[in-house]
């Protein structure tokens, strides 16, 4: 069974695909299958987010394309781009995962922190799209292109 150990950007006609939530692509070490059958183990130095795009590099030199697979989730509005900045600080505020764009916020469903966003004015609808949030700031967290380890919270305070 091939093994992937390293994560590129920079890959041409891929072997095949493999199609994963967000969860799903937070990963280190497990055995997977693409989405056309290829097995292979990823075995990678440390956890990470795979993001959309991603290609697993596999060490007989096939690459696989990771796709983010749509989730349900809550796409979150403001009446202006200030509102949106004090709506994305009180989702970062409780430490949730969030994916920011200039015009909304998406987040996973928690029917509590809708209504509190609702409460703030905010405009919530559920929908269906691939989750890639924003990495933390804290040690080994990844950017909008640093692939690092996006859900360990380490905290001084």
């Amino acid at each position: 069974m091939p093994t992937a150990s390293s994560v590129t950007r920079h890959f041409h006609d891929p072997a095949d695909t493999i199609t994963l939530d967000e969860t799903a692509r937070h990963r280190r070490r497990m055995k997977m299958v693409s989405d056309n059958g290829i097995e292979f183990l990823l075995d990678l130095a440390e956890a990470r987010l795979l993001r959309h795009g991603d290609g697993l590099l596999l060490d007989d030199g096939r690459v696989i394309e990771v796709h983010a697979e749509p989730e349900a989730l809550y796409e979150v509005r403001a009446s202006d781009a200030r509102h949106l900045l004090a709506l994305a600080w009180q989702i970062g505020n409780r430490h949730l995962a969030a994916q920011i764009f200039p015009d909304r916020i998406l987040i996973r469903h928690d029917h509590v922190i809708r209504e509190m966003l609702e409460g703030l004015g905010a405009s919530v609808a559920e929908t269906s799209a691939p989750f890639d949030p924003e990495g933390g700031a804290y040690g080994g967290a990844h950017a909008a292109h640093d692939h690092g380890d996006g859900h360990h919270h380490h905290h001084d305070h």
